[in-house]
């Protein structure tokens, strides 16, 4: 069970990124444009500071974590702007994440550390172009990949 764990690693990674993408595109095409019910049908004004560059990072981001091209630069960022709106925005309110609304913030933030520190996983553009990894990550993936029969 464990080598089968092992081998569908880089596809719950994939799905991992593609899931965690998603959902931050959407919170940014919901502030930048009022889109799935953000901003109570209206917009963030362009160029105010900071949350029309956080709502672009988060779409623009979301979206090349989401395709898995330019992952671990994409979620870097990500990472980092989250960071900055839990310590900016939310810890000054109170301690913890629970207290203080930044809970999404805070594990966006985790998540995409994560993914600066895994790589993309399967499934990402990254791979079609030759950027998926490492040289250890494509040894890995060629000792998990499953034997070729005829």
């Amino acid at each position: 069970m464990h080598a089968r764990l092992n081998q569908a690693q880089p596809y719950a990674l994939g799905l991992f990124r593609i899931v965690i993408g998603l959902f931050f595109t959407c919170h940014g095409a919901a502030s930048l444009f009022g889109v799935l019910g953000g901003m109570n049908g209206g917009s963030i004004p362009a160029g105010t500071w900071p949350g029309w560059y956080a709502a672009v990072i988060q779409f623009v981001g979301g979206i090349l974590v989401t395709a898995g091209l330019g992952t671990r630069a994409a979620a870097l960022i990500c990472s980092g702007s989250m960071a900055y709106a839990y310590f900016k925005v939310h810890q000054p309110e109170a301690l913890f994440p629970l207290q203080n609304g930044g809970e999404p913030s805070a594990v966006f933030c985790w998540a995409f550390l994560l993914l600066v520190f895994t790589g993309p996983g399967a499934l990402a553009l990254d791979r079609l172009f030759g950027r998926g990894g490492t040289e250890h990550d494509k040894d890995r993936a060629s000792e998990q990949a499953p034997p070729v029969t005829v």
